[in-house]
């Protein structure tokens, strides 16, 4: 085994190789950007280099320092994680000519897989089942757009380079083939260095399964059973679990040789996924696979690197496969066989990501105020977060991932629920409250998924404004905050302003609250006789019944509670003044300023101007002053935590204001550009018909 060995990412990932370095006595080397000199990661390294400044151009992703750094600090092995340089054959061939060992399959195997174009041409011939779409490479936007034609719409732009879903583009209308291909291939050189583009047929209500395989440099070749990720949206995966509920005995032992086919077909060594697409209806739930199986499912791509879903399949074989990695890359041959192989329970996997459902999941920021993440019982947390942390538009969004395991896949799911109620993030938005309503609808609980489910239900899941939950709770706090005691907690009932009055009901005291982005709400609250508390939310014709009494100030007691709609919500004291919601949205109040310090929306800029989505770079811009566009005209593209955002013209009109340009630096809200509409024309009024 090594005695060094060099982690060259940051974030969630990094701490996790770092725990399994750290377990076997392995010394860990962190690098890092100027961006994270306080980050997770480096704190809990054995060393720490630093390797640039903040871009990842400069330092993630530049192999001379991570080379660098590893000459420095005596290591003798690379990790690079998944993202960055984990799929850089270049990397790989850098480190193996400085004398290191590169943590991960040869550079051959990752250059073969990379392409997807040579890559489904090689399973192909190894008889694994792919799925339909162009051939050839280094294809022009004209022939990319005659093979989808010729293939039928609705046909998937992909990246040949890279993976994640960047760069992929569902095209249904053949008139927008042209500028889909033009936003695929700038996304995919940004993301990838490499605009190759590839077309496939678009597979209506897919399966997303993949198989883990683990290879050494003997020969032996064996897989890990399966992982779910039909839950995604923007071909992106959200939830993973393992095993999948669509799958029997039969199939899972197909899928499984054609994974293990697709690894020894490119000498493949290390761990890696072998993904495939399952049309929909081929397999319901519970029932039997067509015959033949190999009918089923087709190769999609294989991932040569670790994936961020890896702990489901941990968990259900108890392997640890940061361990296996190292192991084979130390030249240890597997010490297990397939016939060795035992699947256990169920586990399910949530991706944490910096981003606002009520947004369009538009990448979000700030500082990581307040933390809390579930350990323990059956849920796993990987994160590289810790309160201070800053995060910014630079790098990927995915912040942390929530897994929990039982025996059985119903049990998984209640404590995945459970574990997303207690995950806190304060300071930063995230979709952890998303996540947890996506787990309870009925057809993720009943295991019906594909593909296209979020994007479909998608409305349903992100509330519509603030909950009034929050306005009740802030209400409430407020209420609090207008009580006055001295150090013995004796409370001056005359000084207290809280609607007391001689001979008659308590008055009710009003409590106007306000969320940015949204209209003004009153919320009144007033102490009842017995020592309870009323509570009467914008709108509500009859008063709820608060839990305890007004709750005093933090303090003297940590957490209260307050009854809403047959539902007992609870809210927890931190020393700060600050209190913190349980409802798997971290709802965040404090007792001085209730929501405008916890909240943050859109504010109201021109009806004419277009504001910048989210804080990222603008990297196109399509118009100048003076132009004149249409309603919906794309003017202006930002990119953000590797996506990109077009920004279109509110109506037609004339662009009399453009405030950036190619390489500009934006914040959230920012105003981009102002299109002043065409005047009405004049005419003959007429009478609207309304059906």
């Amino acid at each position: 085994m090594f005695d060094t060995v060099l982690v060259a990412n940051r974030g969630e990932i990094a701490v996790r190789v770092i725990r399994t370095l750290r377990s076997l006595g392995v010394r860990s080397v962190a690098v890092y950007s100027d961006a994270d000199a306080d980050a997770r990661h480096v704190r809990e390294a054995d060393t720490a280099v630093r390797i640039g400044p903040a871009p990842a151009a400069e330092s993630y992703l530049s192999a001379e320092r991570l080379l660098e750094a590893a000459a420095r600090t005596g290591a003798q092995a690379v990790h690079p994680g998944y993202g960055f340089l984990a799929e850089n054959a270049d990397f790989a061939r850098a480190c193996a000519d400085a004398g290191l060992v590169f943590i991960g399959p040869p550079a051959e195997a990752i250059t073969l897989m990379g392409d997807k174009i040579r890559a489904k041409e090689t399973v192909r011939a190894a008889g694994v089942p792919v799925v339909p779409g162009s051939s050839g490479s280094a294809l022009t936007d004209t022939q990319l757009a005659d093979a989808a034609r010729e293939i039928g719409m609705p046909v998937l732009l992909k990246p040949s380079a890279g993976g994640g879903g960047k760069g992929m583009r569902l095209v249904r209308d053949a008139e927008r083939l042209a500028d889909e291909i033009a936003a695929a291939r700038r996304e995919a050189r940004a993301s990838f260095g490499d605009d190759t583009l590839l077309v496939e047929r678009w597979i209506d209500r897919p399966r997303h399964i993949e198989i883990q395989v683990l290879a050494d440099a003997h020969g032996n070749v064996i897989h890990l059973g399966e992982r779910e990720c039909s839950l995604q949206r923007r071909h992106q995966k959200i939830i993973e679990e393992a095993p999948s509920v669509l799958l029997d005995e039969k199939t899972r032992a197909a899928m499984g040789e054609a994974a293990a086919q697709a690894a020894r077909s490119c000498g493949y060594v290390g761990a890696g996924t072998v993904e495939f697409i399952v049309p929909g209806g081929t397999a319901p739930v519970g029932g039997t696979p067509p015959e033949p199986p190999v009918s089923a499912y087709y190769f999609m791509e294989m991932n040569t690197r670790l994936q961020v879903e890896h702990p489901v399949t941990e968990l259900i074989t108890d392997v640890d496969l940061v361990e296996m990695q190292l192991r084979v890359a130390a030249g240890e041959a597997l010490d297990f066989g397939q016939e060795d192989v035992r699947l256990t329970g169920h586990a399910i996997e949530a991706r944490i990501c910096a981003e606002d459902p009520s947004r369009g999941f538009l990448p979000s920021g700030g500082t990581v105020l307040r933390l809390r993440e579930p350990q323990g019982d059956g849920v796993r947390t990987d994160s590289g977060l810790s309160e201070g942390t800053e995060v910014g538009s630079l790098y990927d969004p995915m912040l942390s991932k929530v897994i929990a395991y039982g025996p059985d896949r119903p049990t998984a799911l209640r404590k995945l629920r459970a574990a997303l109620a207690e995950t806190v993030t304060l300071g930063v938005q995230t979709n952890a409250g998303f996540l947890r309503r996506l787990l309870a609808h009925p057809a993720v609980v009943a295991g019906e998924l594909d593909t296209g489910l979020v994007e479909r239900e998608v409305d349903g899941l992100v509330p519509d404004g603030v909950p009034v939950e929050v306005y009740t709770a802030a209400a409430l706090l407020r209420q609090a905050a207008l009580t006055t005691a001295d150090g013995s907690g004796w409370a001056d009932p005359f000084a207290a302003a809280d609607g007391w009055r001689l001979g008659g009901e308590r008055a009710w005291t009003a409590h106007h609250l306000h969320v940015p982005g949204h209209e003004p709400v009153t919320v009144r609250v007033r102490r009842t006789p017995d020592g309870g508390t009323e509570i009467l939310p914008a709108g509500a014709e009859h008063p709820l019944r608060g839990a305890g009494g007004v709750p005093p100030r933090p303090g003297a007691e940590d957490r209260f509670t307050f009854h809403l709609d047959g539902v007992t919500h609870a809210f927890a004291a931190l020393p700060d003044g600050t209190w913190l919601g349980r409802d798997g949205d971290a709802w965040h109040v404090r007792d001085h300023d209730p929501v405008a310090a916890a909240l943050t929306g859109a504010a109201h800029a021109g009806v004419d101007s277009l504001t910048a989505p989210m804080p990222g770079t603008v990297t196109v811009v399509k118009v100048a002053v003076g132009d004149e566009v249409t309603a919906g005209q794309s003017l202006v593209v930002v990119e953000a935590m590797k996506m990109e955002h077009v920004v279109s013209a509110p109506h037609a009109g004339t662009v009399t204001e453009l405030d950036v340009t190619p390489g500009t630096t934006v914040a959230m809200d920012q105003v981009l550009a102002v299109v002043e509409p065409h005047a009405e024309p004049q005419g003959e009024p007429h009478e609207e018909v309304t059906e």
